[in-house]
């Protein structure tokens, strides 16, 4: 869900003994990403170090551990009455704000390949099979939280939060729930993709104990691709179309693999960032929302270009490979089919206060 999977769009950090929330690993590698809510290969986004270096960043970012504004971050902690953020929808005069503060960070830090996968791991965990929430999992803030951001497929993901971070302190009138989906459609969009049809008024879980599980996102490598995606995907209750649509977000990100066990060290493509070098991409232009990752995929022509199990599949399982030829002809139909796909998955197991919140006109 991010890109879909846990490897392709997220900042990934390495395994370390270090405590994901310390401040060493809070001050290291922002420019890294890992597939979305794809399989496990971390993908390396682009380099935010030079933001999470400096000391202004860094004093915004120690909220991690410390500020009321980043309740409960700690599995160990109870809620209290100061960090449980309130069960209202977001004040649409701060959403269209807090869009225009994401705008300029994806500017600065070329970010997207991690705010795409920051909202699909939010939401990525959702289980269609249970209906009481927060249990069932979804679009509810819960990543914020560290035993969340400890889970496998979410490494690197600290990066995210540290980077939004700041904007959420700034418009308090907006739920993580609705931030983190905001920054995911905002990301996709001023990388050249298509307008998602979103809305908002999630509510935000308020305790470690609301996370789901570990286990519910997608893995880079299983033995069984198509049945692998299969699985996780329709317990979400999406579709073979919605899979592989999803999956074309691949275009932006790329891995690397002393964090993930995937890809090249550097390609020609990556030598020289933008952001931190390094990594393989799956396309030539891993900034760039378009269909070329269904046209290289297919194509399987260039060394230098990324091909995961679960990227392959979608070209050999028969009912995949309808929607990957499609879109790999037809760049307005992968748009179309990605935007809806993308919007549902953003809702997947949200609630919204009140119930028919939908806020699309004031951030047009």
């Amino acid at each position: 869900m991010a890109k879909y999977y846990a490897s392709s769009i997220s900042s990934s950090l390495s395994s370390s003994s270090h405590h994901p929330m310390s401040a060493a690993s809070l001050s290291s590698g922002a420019a890294t990403s890992s597939r979305l809510l794809l399989p496990s290969a971390r993908l390396s986004l682009s380099s935010s170090s030079r933001l999470l270096s400096s000391a202004s960043s860094f004093s915004s970012l120690k909220c991690l551990r410390s500020s009321p504004r980043l309740p409960l971050l700690r599995s160990n902690q109870k809620a209290s009455a100061m960090s449980t953020v309130a069960a209202a929808a977001s004040d649409p005069a701060q959403l269209k704000s807090a869009r225009e503060d994401i705008k300029q960070l994806l500017k600065s830090t070329f970010c997207h390949p991690i705010l795409v996968r920051l909202g699909w791991h939010d939401a990525g965990t959702y289980n269609k099979n249970i209906e009481e929430w927060p249990k069932r999992g979804g679009a509810n803030g819960s990543l914020r939280f560290e035993i969340e951001l400890n889970h496998a497929a979410n490494a690197g993901l600290v990066n995210a939060l540290k980077l939004v971070q700041p904007i959420k302190d700034k418009y308090s009138g907006v739920t993580y729930a609705d931030l983190f989906q905001l920054a995911s459609a905002t990301a996709i969009e001023e990388a050249g993709g298509p307008k998602i049809p979103m809305k908002y008024g999630r509510v935000d879980v308020s305790a470690p104990e609301d996370c789901p599980e570990e286990g519910r996102l997608p893995a880079a490598g299983p033995p069984s691709p198509a049945d692998h995606l299969r699985e996780v995907f329709y317990r979400m209750g999406l579709d073979d179309k919605e899979i592989v649509a999803l999956s074309g977000a691949h275009t932006l990100g790329r891995s690397r693999p002393e964090r993930s066990g995937w890809g090249k060290p550097e390609t020609k493509y990556t030598k020289n960032g933008p952001g931190a070098p390094g990594g393989q991409s799956w396309t030539v232009e891993w900034l760039q929302f378009d269909n070329s990752y269904f046209k290289d995929i297919k194509e399987r022509r260039d060394e230098d270009l990324l091909v995961l199990p679960t990227d392959a599949v979608l070209f050999e399982d028969p009912s995949f490979k309808v929607y990957a030829e499609k879109y790999a002809q037809d760049q307005d139909a992968f748009f179309k089919d990605y935007a809806e796909a993308h919007a549902k998955l953003s809702n997947l197991g949200a609630k919204f206060d009140p119930p028919e919140v939908c806020y699309p006109c004031c951030l047009s």
